[in-house]
């Protein structure tokens, strides 16, 4: 669909600021990989090659007894003896020496140590992601929690040995769902209410007002608790609570904005004309008050990631069995010996919150009357 000749005067205004312009692109470059961070980082590989056949662990849940095994739980691929039976072709010997079968297959042939059967096999391979490692892979490596960066764990384990940058990853995704999903809600929620009283203004304006005032004296984070503590902390109970207590704060700017243009020329030109009070609302007074509205947007997005990291700092926030940025703080505060969680968990916020604001002033200059009609 062609942009209108309007709407590709503001993005040929967004693109000329080059910071919000490449703020842009590098948050969804960012984005975008997060959208695939199951190939990049997993405990399972991405494919299989088993007997000539193909498996997609990543996708499908395969039991051990797929791949010649004995169990029929879910095939741990990075024990050794599956990388055997895989290599192999679910040949038992893999249960007495898999290291000498993959060194036997890896020549061409199967055996053990004691003697070789001399049997041609086609080998079996694993096609693993850059980071072998999930968001809760408990790593196998020797010493204390949490460890220091190194060439297996690249920004290092927290204190329960799970890989910080699998964590960052799937974290950045979930944080920047919720960032969106409770943005989007909450902003159409508070620009409906805001239109409706600054429109209509009289008696729905004042009932509004002392309503809001109500609910703005509404301690957030009791409800919060005692709604964990009766139904369990979760995902979608997290965002219904954030959005029933953040779509208040557009309403303000865009009732400011309604109560001062429905007295203006065009609006009374398009009563005058029959037009219904929904289409002189949302199609002619909105895209007026956009400017003012996008002006606090960059603070709700922001603040709703602030929010999230709040509240999984605090104990509150999302399920512990979840990825989250906020619990990643929690930690660096609890391990002072550990710096790596301090600096990974700061440039990480500090990261995603400057290329937001930065895309959102863009956003915000390029809708501009003054810089658009330039």
């Amino acid at each position: 669909m062609a942009l209108s000749p309007l709407n590709r005067r503001r993005w040929r205004n967004f693109r000329s600021n080059k910071r919000a312009y490449w703020s842009l692109v590098i948050f969804s470059v960012l984005f975008i990989l997060s959208l695939f961070a199951e190939f990049i980082a997993n405990d399972k590989p991405i494919v299989v090659n088993y007997r000539g056949g193909y498996y997609m662990p990543v996708f499908n849940f395969y039991p051990e007894t797929e791949f010649g095994g004995d169990f029929k739980t879910e095939a741990i691929y990075r024990d050794i003896e599956v990388k055997c039976l895989i290599a192999s072709g679910g040949r038992e010997e893999c249960w007495d020496n898999p290291e000498a079968v993959i060194k036997d297959v890896a020549d061409g042939f199967i055996g053990n140590q004691d003697a070789a059967s001399g049997e041609m096999v086609e080998n079996g391979w694993m096609l693993w992601p850059l980071i072998p490692y999930s968001f809760n892979t408990i790593v196998d490596i020797p010493g204390v929690a949490p460890s220091a960066p190194d060439g297996h764990n690249w920004l290092g384990t927290d204190d329960t040995k799970r890989d910080v940058l699998a964590r960052v990853i799937y974290g950045f995704r979930l944080s920047v769902f919720f960032t969106i999903l409770v943005s989007s809600i909450a902003s159409i929620i508070g620009i409906a209410a805001g239109a409706i009283q600054g429109y209509f203004g009289g008696w729905i304006d004042l009932t509004f007002q002392r309503l809001l005032e109500i609910w703005g004296s509404t301690p957030s984070i009791y409800v919060i608790i005692i709604l964990f503590a009766i139904l369990g902390r979760s995902f979608w109970l997290l965002v219904f609570i954030t959005i029933l207590f953040g779509w208040p704060a557009l309403v303000g700017v865009v009732r400011a904005e309604f109560l001062r243009a429905r007295n203006f020329e065009y609006v009374r030109a398009a009563k005058a004309l029959g037009v219904s009070d929904r289409v002189i609302m949302f199609r002619h007074m909105l895209p007026n008050a956009m400017v003012a509205t996008l002006t606090f947007l960059p603070f709700i997005i922001t603040g709703t990631i602030a929010t999230l990291a709040t509240l999984d700092f605090l104990g509150f926030g999302l399920p512990s069995s979840l990825p989250s940025l906020g619990e990643l703080t929690r930690q660096a505060k609890q391990n002072i010996q550990a710096p790596w969680l301090g600096f990974t968990a700061f440039f990480t916020f500090a990261i995603l919150l400057s290329l937001l604001v930065f895309v959102f002033e863009g956003v915000r200059d390029a809708f501009d009357p003054r810089k658009t009609f330039e």
